[in-house]
């Protein structure tokens, strides 16, 4: 032992009062203006008590109605009397005052804590169950005095406040039992309910039950009344509020009684409240019979009507009635406070605890723990809600046992003495920078933000709804009554759905949990699709896929939205789920509509261009490139099927990933070919250049060069023509991604002609060879990638040809009518429909845009309106300039939306390209809801409303295209 501190001060000690040292040399603990020797042990345990100054008081107070030479020597010797003695006296004046009037109680304080109440008559039960609770409370307490002793978890200490109501309940009744005439006539059951019934209680609280009786209910009402009398004299309120019919209904019920009001009468709150239902005292078989005859109830409710909507409803008036000024203040009833934690839980068990009785759990961190092993929240969200809980318990505790009262008001910030004291007894120390209250006040409001955020995650989780939204038979997902279900759902495989649902939940993993809590929800919601069979297949492929990425069901879990979109991608697309197993990214963005939409579409490839430009070798640049398109293509289909993304927004997203693609494969390809001999840019054609793409449209493309100064054209072609095999070569290598081809025949001499020429090679071409289609095809040229300049020169030089100044002579109008005729007549595949055909059909793409463009051939050099690649945009010009009456651009804007939308709709229902409609079967009725029909309406309507618009636009090609007259 260190020798005694010479002139020391009290206040080294932690005493503030100005008698502190006067009482410290009346207990033999000072004199010398120093520490008498051997009492440094108890001198640092008292400075270690939440309040020093309370503990001295109380010890002064010990000594004058005690044996104080056996009590100073029992805090110099041993260390569990002074933990427990110091503990108590510096943190509860109610305690203090319990020792002092029962001063031999003292030596109790070396006992095991033993809640068991064997007693006589009600005085001595009151002396009992506050000695009890004083040996749970020192026991509790005792390590914040001395840290060598053990911590006692909260857990513990609640289960042992609760065993102590429970003896004192049984007490109690064996007591009324002595005074009630009769009670032998009668059979009385008591129902713990709460707090007490979870085995969480309170130092302080009112303890509810519920009793129900068999024989004499006169008798029993009286017995039930007297033990309630008893208790209420001797330790605690007995509060039988939560009976049926509340204070209005009988104290006391028979068993059918019970049964019939919770079948016919009870209300949503009261089957949460049944939740923790455990029976305690009286006659345990009726109390058994009692929970067997609730508890079906209990694990149904959620099937009532509006179930989740009036459970949270209920903790937003609960909330609604803690008094504004102390709302942030209300550890209990106040936002972030332990109702938020209790809600979230007890919902979650009624709702998931209907298909896994693992989580019929009374004791709220024992069911969050479960539901967390079970995968129903999150590991991390169940431990953060847990720990946050937990402490707030633990600051409950401490303020109910600081007076005996029931009280769960944090301290005004304001209340320095009170939170310094609140601090200590919780364990908390200063930090150097923050006093014992500001860390206090720091980890309340962190835990008190925790808890709000969790509870607002899970207690609001929109797929809560959706679960309880299912029949509780449904919920046994392996069952054979399950076929019959699927069946009546719309599945046309139904024994095949069951696999799938087998294969998935499977075993005993977290993993098969979580997905059982899903696969009703995502049933239900496949059912609502064009494709259920091939949605659940789906989503049984994707889920494998995806079995090791950790996140994954989480997401699904946490997020209802995503749960709902995923359900309607797979329901309705065979293009998604391959693209969703390279991609899984992809699936987050589903819970943030902003994020799924993306920015501007126009600079979308900029991300793309700039992670691809890190990789030094092609064949990892392309991979990165199509890594980033497959991500894109994906989000854009998902926005796109969801109804998020508007049609130009889409063609113009597509054409832009489609563009970077190029600059970024381009790119990679000149850093691996050396130095370079010669500008090279990608001219875009077709729907590329228009910004027209669709989901399955080809890149048609032609490649323009320069040569370096000082190079041959010979040289600086052969370059560039390595480096575009390159890039075809890349790009078009087998892959499970969407096809990457890009498509040069409409280039010079077409598939016979170089693939790359010099800018002087095309000017000599076209001014030399160049025919009225080539001129046509040029209409929709547009530099995309490569050396800008170069770009814009060959923009340059095709002016004059796409634009002529003095427009079409007669001729050449004739020759391009003649030409479309052929193509009508020869490039319209056999067996297809032309009424159906997207592309080559009667009022189709090509009716439209040939119908365009010959405005554009004609026009252009009087109209620079005109001169644009946008079939839309040259459409409006028309409009404008007078070429084009508006309602007849009108027909052909809207046949050649639809066309497109109808065309990108059947590459994402059917995983691959096709111009041709579906005219029946589910492909029909998938590309019918993509287009916004209802999966269970007419699909014939879509074909119709497709006819019909597409004849109106025939019948305006026929008259401004073949000048035809109506």
């Amino acid at each position: 032992m260190s020798e005694p501190v010479r002139h020391a001060s009290p206040a080294r000690f932690g005493l503030t009062e100005p008698r502190s040292e006067e009482v410290l040399r009346g207990l033999g603990l000072w004199a010398d203006r120093r520490p008498t020797e051997g009492s440094e042990a108890v001198l640092s345990a008292l400075s270690r008590c939440p309040d020093p100054d309370l503990a001295l008081r109380g010890l002064e107070r010990l000594q004058a109605v005690t044996d104080w030479d056996a009590l100073s020597a029992a805090l110099h010797k041993d260390v569990v009397v002074r933990g427990r003695l110091l503990s108590v006296l510096g943190s509860s004046t109610a305690l203090s005052d319990f020792l002092v009037a029962n001063p031999g109680r003292w030596r109790s304080l070396t006992d095991e804590v033993d809640v068991s109440l064997e007693l006589a008559d009600g005085d001595v039960l009151r002396t009992e169950y506050r000695a009890k609770l004083l040996l749970v409370a020192a026991n509790d307490l005792a390590h914040v005095v001395e840290p060598e002793l053990l911590y006692v978890p909260y857990d513990t200490v609640a289960a042992q406040l609760s065993d102590l109501a429970v003896s004192a309940l049984r007490a109690s009744l064996k007591l009324a039992a002595e005074r009630v005439n009769g009670a032998d006539r009668c059979r009385l059951a008591v129902i713990a309910m709460g707090k007490c019934g979870a085995n969480e209680l309170n130092y302080v609280s009112d303890v509810d039950v519920v009793f129900v009786a068999e024989g004499d209910l006169g008798v029993a009402t009286r017995l039930a009344s007297t033990m309630m009398q008893i208790a209420g004299q001797s330790c605690f309120e007995v509060d039988a509020a939560l009976r049926p019919e509340g204070k209005a209904g009988a104290l006391v019920r028979t068993l059918d009684g019970h049964a019939s009001y919770y079948k016919k009468w009870a209300r949503t709150w009261e089957f949460q409240a049944l939740l923790k239902a455990r029976p305690v005292a009286g006659d345990a078989e009726l109390g058994q019979a009692y929970l067997d005859v609730v508890r079906p109830y209990v694990w149904t409710a959620a099937e009532r009507a509006n179930f989740v909507e009036d459970v949270q409803a209920m903790r937003r008036r609960v909330e609604d009635h803690v008094p504004t000024g102390l709302a942030e203040r209300e550890l209990k009833l106040g936002r972030g406070g332990l109702r938020d934690v209790e809600f979230a839980v007890q919902l979650l068990q009624l709702v998931h605890g209907r298909s896994d009785e693992d989580l019929r759990i009374q004791a709220t961190t024992a069911a969050l723990a479960a539901l967390g092993q079970g995968g129903y929240v999150g590991r991390e969200d169940a431990a953060e809600f847990g720990r946050s809980y937990r402490f707030l318990r633990t600051l409950e505790h401490r303020l109910q046992l600081q007076r005996l009262l029931r009280t769960h008001l944090f301290p005004a910030d304001d209340d320095v003495t009170t939170l310094r004291w609140l601090a200590r007894s919780a364990g908390l120390s200063a930090d150097g920078q923050k006093s014992e209250g500001q860390v206090l006040l720091a980890e309340f409001r962190k835990h008190a933000n925790q808890v709000r955020r969790l509870h607002e995650k899970l207690f609001y989780r929109p797929l809560l709804q959706s679960v309880a939204g299912v029949p509780t038979e449904a919920l046994r997902l392996t069952t054979k009554e399950a076929v019959a279900r699927l069946a009546a759902l719309g599945y046309m495989s139904a024994d095949g759905a069951l696999r799938h649902i087998q294969a998935l939940t499977h075993g005993m993993s977290r993993r098969a949990r979580i997905q059982g809590a899903l696969l009703p929800v995502l049933l239900d919601l496949f059912a609502g699709t064009p494709d259920p069979d091939g949605g659940l297949l789906a989503y049984r492929k994707v889920s494998e896929a995806l079995a090791e990425t950790p996140w994954y069901l989480r997401l699904l879990r946490d997020e209802g939205a995503v749960v709902e979109r995923l359900a309607v991608l797979l329901g309705t697309s065979r293009f998604v789920p391959d693209l969703l197993v390279r991609a899984p990214e992809v699936l987050r963005l589903l819970a943030d509509t902003e994020a799924l939409i993306g920015g501007d579409p126009h600079s979308i490839g900029k991300p793309l261009r700039s992670a691809v430009s890190r990789y030094g070798d092609a064949a990892r640049a392309i991979a990165a490139a199509r890594s980033l398109r497959r991500h894109e293509m994906l989000r854009i289909a998902a926005a796109d099927l969801l109804g998020f993304m508007p049609l130009e927004t889409v063609c113009v997203s597509l054409s832009e990933v489609w563009g970077s693609v190029l600059q970024s494969a381009l790119d990679a390809a000149v850093r691996a070919s050396g130095e370079p001999v010669a500008a090279l840019s990608v001219i875009g054609m077709g729907r590329l250049g228009g910004h027209e793409l669709g989901y399955g449209s080809d890149a048609d493309v032609m490649f323009v060069c320069r040569p370096h100064e000082g190079v041959s054209d010979a040289e600086a072609v052969k370059w560039a023509s390595g480096v575009v095999e390159k890039i075809r070569r890349l790009l078009g290598a087998p892959s499970q991604d969407p096809p990457l081809q890009v498509d040069a025949d409409l280039r010079p001499e077409g598939r016979q002609g170089p693939l790359v020429r010099t800018l002087d090679s095309y000017r000599a071409y076209y001014r030399q060879w160049a025919e009225l289609w080539e001129k046509q095809a040029l209409l929709r040229a547009r530099f995309i990638a490569g050396d800008a300049a170069l770009g814009a020169d060959f923009e340059e030089l095709i002016e004059p040809l796409r634009y002529p100044a003095a427009g079409l002579d007669a001729v050449s109008v004739r020759e391009i009518r003649r030409i479309k005729a052929r193509v009508d007549a020869e490039r319209l595949p056999r067996g297809a429909d032309p009424g159906t055909h997207t592309k080559l059909g009667r009022g189709g793409l090509a009716d439209v845009e040939w119908t365009v463009q010959l405005l554009q051939l004609q026009h252009s050099g009087a109209v620079p309106g005109l001169r644009t690649p946008s079939t839309m945009a040259a459409m409006g010009a028309a409009v404008e300039a007078g070429l084009l009456a508006a309602e007849d651009a009108a027909a052909l804007t809207t046949a050649w939306n639809l066309a497109t939308q109808a065309r990108n709709a059947v590459m994402l229902v059917k995983g691959k390209a096709s111009d041709q409609l579906p005219t029946s079967g589910r492909d029909l009725v998938a590309v019918a809801s993509v287009m916004g029909y209802e999966p269970g309406g007419d699909p014939g309507e879509f074909l119709e409303e497709y006819r019909r618009t597409t004849r109106r636009a025939r019948a305006v090609a026929e008259r401004v295209f073949y000048g035809e007259k109506p």
